[in-house]
């Protein structure tokens, strides 16, 4: 998810409706930083967050993938007799699942840096995230 930017000015004079406008935003919303500096007359105050509406939704997103993946993971290896952790280790899933890889080589990039060969099965991970993302966006 992404850092969003919003700037305020809250003047020196009748300063309460913009003091109100600022307060209900931080309301809404997770602060990663906030500046402030004060020129002509007015503080300038520049916020650095994160919308919660979109993290929510990111979350649900994540939720529901990390569930799709468990799913394949236990069929796949009740089929092939093997422990779920042999198909995709445990601590893979909740990374798939916040980076949503669309392509094999998305999903090579992301389980690069580690010594994990998801050959055989990168095409049907991946097909598993599409088909998640397909889902909840109809």
């Amino acid at each position: 998810m992404s850092t969003e930017i919003r700037t305020f000015r809250i003047p020196d004079t009748d300063a309460e409706p913009a003091q109100a406008e600022l307060s209900a935003f931080l309301r809404t919303v997770e602060v990663e930083r906030i500046d402030t500096a004060y020129a002509d007359g007015a503080w300038r105050v520049l916020v650095l967050f994160q919308d919660l509406r979109r993290k929510e939704e990111s979350l649900q997103i994540e939720t529901a993938i990390a569930a799709a993946l468990n799913g394949w993971r236990d069929r796949v290896a009740a089929r092939d007799g093997v422990p779920r952790d042999a198909i995709l280790p445990d601590d893979l899933v909740p990374e798939i699942a916040r980076y949503a890889p669309t392509t094999e080589h998305e999903l090579g990039v992301l389980v690069g840096s580690r010594d994990l060969d998801i050959g055989p099965h990168g095409a049907e991970i991946v097909g598993v995230v599409r088909s998640t993302l397909e889902d909840l966006i109809d």
